[in-house]
């Protein structure tokens, strides 16, 4: 299964476990075209602390109106089913996206073609990725991979087209999953990466000993 034969749906939350998701960001990638893009705020279902405010700029009197993040249960199933997820260090993702539903619905296995499963895992995960391959880039910060990829220009020209007025910069879901999602094409641009199959990334964004040997069970490339 190509990369390109599934749409890759790159996602960034704000928030954490007290606050709850109180802002999600999803970017469609098929065949390393961005096909579509979402974000909303999500009212919060707990404390949004002065320090949390400092990092992502949201208040919880701002989102307050919001409808809370477990309404997209049909939007997020629905992109599991279609497409493989992917994050920048997918772990808080996937940590918060299990904090609202522990599974999704019935769905392909992308990591063992031709099975099912009900996980929302595994994750195609740049955070991973690149520092892998390209280790002289550093301990793979969004930001610093953005610039040292040479992609700052075109993410801050995405994001006049498609993020809100005044979230238009990094720690704002759509502008980080814009972001993440160029970093995720630009790989996947490189010659030697052109071939690479959905498994394979799932394998090679999985840092655990114990579960990559599982997921390269059979011929994932």
């Amino acid at each position: 299964m190509s990369w390109a034969d599934r749409p890759i749906h790159f996602i960034d939350f704000e928030g954490n476990a007290t606050s709850g998701i109180i802002e999600f960001g999803v970017v469609t990638l098929r065949g390393g075209e961005i096909t579509a893009t979402q974000t909303r705020f999500c009212a919060a279902v707990g404390r949004v602390s002065v320090e949390d405010t400092a990092v992502h700029g949201l208040r919880a009197e701002q989102i307050a109106a919001s409808a809370i993040f477990k309404e997209e249960w049909g939007y997020f199933s629905g992109l599991r089913r279609s497409g493989p997820l992917a994050a920048h260090f997918a772990q808080a993702e996937n940590y918060l996206l299990k904090t609202v539903w522990a599974y999704p619905q019935t769905a392909p296995d992308f990591a063992r073609p031709g099975q099912m499963t009900t996980e929302w895992g595994p994750w195609i995960d740049t955070g991973r990725l690149y520092p892998q391959f390209f280790p002289a880039l550093g301990d793979g910060k969004l930001h610093e991979l953005v610039v040292a990829v040479g992609l700052q220009a075109e993410l801050d020209a995405l994001a006049r087209r498609h993020c809100p007025v005044d979230r238009q910069q990094y720690h704002a879901a759509l502008y980080d999953a814009l972001g993440g999602a160029l970093l995720l094409r630009s790989f996947l641009a490189r010659p030697e990466f052109r071939e690479a199959t959905i498994p394979w990334l799932l394998q090679m964004s999985t840092l655990d000993g114990d579960k990559r040997s599982a997921l390269q069970q059979g011929n994932l490339w």
